[in-house]
């Protein structure tokens, strides 16, 4: 049987073999044009920045740090904003939602956000960067049942291994940019490592009469137990809990009777029940001053160097130091405070 050249098509008609070299060209277009588009796809992915969520300025701080330009960081409470109270806003739900990551402290300092941050972790990755760390390292506290002391921060070493946790949970993310988020958090736990080692260094030039530390809420009894350090809180170590008069009474009694001359406002807590203890000690001829304000559970003003983790660490340092009669220089570890802040 001789060939006439055509070919038959699966749908019952007929083609040349010129018709079936422009089908197979027009199918090899097509396929390129789709390699093409998953190459710009997959190129894109990689190029995309990882959204990621923080719930308090110091876990932002350390995303940034780590993730540099190819992460995209919101940071739900600023300066001056108690973590203990703080409530998610309409916007802070929107953010959380549609971020790749959230990542929040736990230890209970989120306390009024803690139920809906592990009903958002059914659906989407929400690591709790803070519950990572070893119980045995973490200080429990009278009016605390059960649970552990979350101000963890206080100490460059605790908080190195909460940076570590941070860098984890982003590699999980992102496992592409492992090696960059390795380097970069290598980097800046160097520092963390010399900002401890500096404050090991002032501290220890505090006379020993004078190492006594009375804030307005429990925050620092990781600085009290890293550097050696009695420390006061009037509230607990929940912004939440009250201080009684009969607490004020018995610290005004402690000032008195241990001669204590300097305490310590925080900027994320009111002032008032400091300025009680200042007055009380007045009223019984103890004169007690305010030796400066410390950056307690959230940092700086942002876009200054104490609004980095480093800086609110370095100023708190600094403040406590040279108040309490030791040696420090007024700007601090890298001389970058800001005058106001000293």
């Amino acid at each position: 049987m001789q060939s006439t050249g055509r070919v038959g098509w699966p749908w019952g008609g007929r083609a040349t073999g010129r018709s079936v070299s422009r089908a197979a060209g027009r199918g090899v277009v097509a396929l390129s044009v789709l390699f093409v588009l998953l190459l710009v796809s997959l190129g894109a992915r990689a190029e995309q920045r990882l959204s990621v969520v923080a719930t308090t300025g110091m876990i932002a701080d350390a995303a940034r740090e780590i993730g540099g330009d190819s992460v995209e960081v919101e940071g739900l409470m600023g300066p001056g904003i108690d973590p203990h109270s703080y409530r998610q806003t309409r916007s802070d739900i929107v953010a959380m939602t549609r971020a790749d990551l959230v990542l929040w402290h736990g230890l209970y300092l989120e306390a009024q956000m803690e139920e809906f941050l592990q009903r958002l972790a059914k659906r989407q990755t929400v690591v709790a960067v803070a519950e990572q760390l070893p119980r045995e390292r973490l200080l429990g506290h009278e009016d605390y049942d059960d649970k552990r002391d979350p101000h963890v921060w206080m100490d460059p070493s605790l908080w190195a291994k909460v940076v570590v946790a941070i860098r984890d949970a982003m590699i999980e993310a992102r496992p592409d940019r492992e090696a960059m988020f390795r380097e970069r958090a290598d980097a800046y736990l160097e520092r963390i490592e010399r900002l401890g080692d500096w404050a090991a260094e002032v501290t220890s030039s505090v006379p020993d009469e004078a190492r006594v530390l009375l804030t307005a809420h429990d925050a620092f009894a990781y600085f009290g137990r890293a550097y050696g350090f009695e420390v006061i809180g009037i509230q607990g170590i929940s912004t939440e809990s009250e201080a009684g008069l009969r607490r004020i009474r018995d610290l005004v009694d402690l000032l008195v009777e241990r001669r204590i001359g300097a305490v310590f406002v925080e900027s994320s807590v009111s002032d008032r029940n400091i300025r009680a203890l200042v007055e009380g000690a007045e009223s019984r001829g103890h004169a007690v001053r305010i030796a400066g304000t410390l950056y307690s559970d959230a940092m700086g003003p942002a876009g200054t160097y104490e609004g980095t983790y480093i800086g609110m660490i370095d100023h708190n340092i600094t403040t406590i130091v040279r108040a309490l009669g030791g040696e420090a220089p007024a700007d601090g570890m890298q001389g970058r405070l800001a005058e106001a802040s000293r």
